[in-house]
């Protein structure tokens, strides 16, 4: 059987730095196709897709909203051609209603079940709809992504290999108001039994990663014994929050950890302290800010950007409050009759979608871009990027490359004296 699985394309955001990373969610999923399908990967953010080849079966992997789209018309064309298509992805799952118009639905995690999917198809009987919702696998058969379907030429940004992404758990006890894993992937923490992370990172040949996880900050003992097993292995990493205990963070800096990215809701000595701590340790910090919060008016936006400048974080990626299916807030906005826009284009976190209660949507979308242009004045967010990939290579011993340091050196109004 010949399989293309495709990554649909989408509009980045306008004041971020465009890179592409390999994506996650197909690597995963390609681990489980059974060895008698015949896999072409094409991400459409980096390559052409085929789309006059010859294929008995079509999937597309939907990770966010404003990748919705694109897949639609993708599905289309396939289907216009007599190809089969089935969805799967985060946004797929979320958007099940609208996926199933336009092709089927796998929803829900794969390990396990991927097998009857392709026998299906083989037999022209693909269902409509295979739901696996709340009815999760062991965690324990949870195996190495298989990263070979994929070119790596295509992940370099300016000849340096972008980081591999890779998970160490599922699931989230948190439930924290914009995000949807509560309803994807349950409240329950699910943690990979550390034999299949040490399995999975002795099989990645890149010394730099992206631990994907929610949050590594929800079990103690755990987050201890995750760091001392990835010691030996030697790597870089960049992750979402870890806890902020001097024990846990000094074992995360023995481990590799290199920055974190760290929600900032405010300007309390609670945030000021917890990205001390993170520097303090050698981590790096990237503030994930997300703007139009109900107590946001244009000075508090204004207090916050010049707090994130004061408190020195590397890195700062700002977001507009965006209602995405799945979670809490899309609920609050929905019931509160909040929400302007349903249009899955939108749905960014770069565009105002919802009546914001302290500003106009009009004056909120103009301090999104305040805020992105104010906190990089001094400094390009390109330039920061590198600080940070040039205390990567210091930690490692390694040499900066020559043409990125004459590129430096210029920016600096230094002189290059090799």
């Amino acid at each position: 059987m010949r399989f293309l699985l495709i990554y649909p394309s989408w509009t980045k955001l306008e004041h971020q730095t465009e890179f592409h990373l390999p994506p996650h969610g197909p690597v995963v999923m390609a681990a489980e196709i059974p060895d008698w399908v015949d896999v072409t990967f094409a991400d459409e953010n980096v390559e052409d897709v085929p789309l006059d080849g010859e294929w008995d079966l079509v999937g597309i992997s939907v990770m966010l909203t404003a990748m919705l789209p694109r897949a639609f018309a993708l599905a289309d064309h396939f289907r216009a051609r007599g190809i089969p298509v089935i969805f799967g992805g985060i946004s797929a799952m979320l958007h099940a209603d609208e996926m199933v118009q336009h092709g089927s639905l796998f929803y829900g995690e794969v390990e396990g079940r991927l097998a009857q999917v392709f026998e299906d198809a083989r037999r022209g009987e693909l269902a409509p709809r295979y739901d696996y919702k709340d009815d999760f696998p062991d965690i324990a058969a949870v195996g190495p992504a298989r990263r070979d379907i994929l070119n790596y030429d295509n992940y370099q940004h300016k000849g340096v290999r972008m980081v591999d992404l890779f998970h160490t758990s599922r699931g989230c006890r948190f439930n924290c108001f914009p995000c949807c894993t509560p309803y994807l992937g349950g409240r329950s923490f699910r943690p990979r039994p550390m034999e299949r992370v040490e399995q999975e990172l002795s099989l990645i040949d890149n010394d730099r990663l992206f631990i994907v996880d929610n949050s590594l900050a929800q079990d103690t003992e755990w987050e201890k014994e995750l760091f001392r097993t990835m010691i030996p292995f030697k790597k870089s990493w960049c992750c979402h929050p870890i806890e902020d205990d001097p024990e846990v963070l000094d074992l995360a800096a023995q481990a590799g950890a290199w920055y974190v990215y760290q929600a900032v809701f405010d300007t309390s000595d609670h945030i000021r302290e917890r990205i001390k701590h993170y520097k303090d340790h050698g981590i790096g910090v990237e503030g994930t800010i997300i703007l139009g919060l109900d107590d946001h008016d244009e000075e508090s936006i204004k207090r916050l950007v010049d707090f994130l400048l004061e408190v020195d974080l590397d890195l700062a990626e700002f977001t507009v409050l965006t209602p995405f299916r799945g979670s809490r807030i899309h609920t609050q906005l929905q019931r509160e009759g909040r929400i302007l826009s349903e249009d899955p284009a939108l749905y960014d976190a770069a565009h105002v979608v919802y009546q914001p209660k302290q500003i106009s949507p009009e004056r909120l979308q103009a301090m999104y871009h305040y805020a992105w242009e104010t906190f990089y004045a001094d400094e390009p967010q390109q330039l920061k990027m590198y600080k940070l990939y040039r205390r990567y290579l210091e930690k490692q011993g390694k040499a900066l490359p020559r043409r990125r340091r004459r590129r430096l050196n210029k920016k600096q109004g230094t002189k290059n004296t090799e």
